[in-house]
């Protein structure tokens, strides 16, 4: 199924309680039509009570025709489900690239490295180092004199 075709038959369904689960999504919103899936995302659990599952307030639902989904949006938009108003709108494609890395710093990946570290003899290092040296008549034989240039002081 192509991915255009897959979004105008699904649905975002928003503002559900709690209580609400598969189900009754599934009991509510098959009166517009086939539904091929429904989708709650769960919250993140809280470590001190694992069982403790609750979802984040909204829903997907996937319907097997687009004109099923718009009955769908039509019919339930600012429509109550057990005491809560919903909002029922087509779904959109998430913004941005998901980041598989996690919370890894920007200079590990290859692509950045590629586009904007220099080479070593380019990027001022000990090769610059050395170039300056050797251009101001510094000595750079690794000698005594070198050693207190960039040894620490005691």
């Amino acid at each position: 199924m192509e991915e255009g075709t897959k979004t105008k038959k699904t649905i975002y369904i928003g503002g559900i309680g709690d209580e609400v689960d598969e189900a009754l999504i599934l009991e509510t919103f098959s009166t517009f039509g086939d539904i091929i899936e429904v989708q709650i995302p769960p919250a993140p659990t809280n470590p001190s009570n694992p069982n403790d599952v609750k979802h984040r307030g909204f829903a997907f639902v996937t319907y097997s025709s687009s004109a099923d989904a718009q009955d769908a949006i039509d019919n339930m938009d600012l429509n109550e489900l057990n005491g809560r108003v919903l909002r029922v709108n087509l779904a959109r494609p998430m913004k941005g690239p998901l980041q598989p890395q996690g919370n890894r710093a920007i200079w590990e990946s290859e692509e950045w490295l590629q586009k904007y570290a220099k080479p070593l003899d380019q990027s001022g290092g000990a090769a610059l180092r050395a170039k300056t040296r050797a251009s101001s008549g510094a000595p750079s034989d690794g000698g005594e004199a070198q050693e207190d240039e960039d040894g620490m002081e005691e």
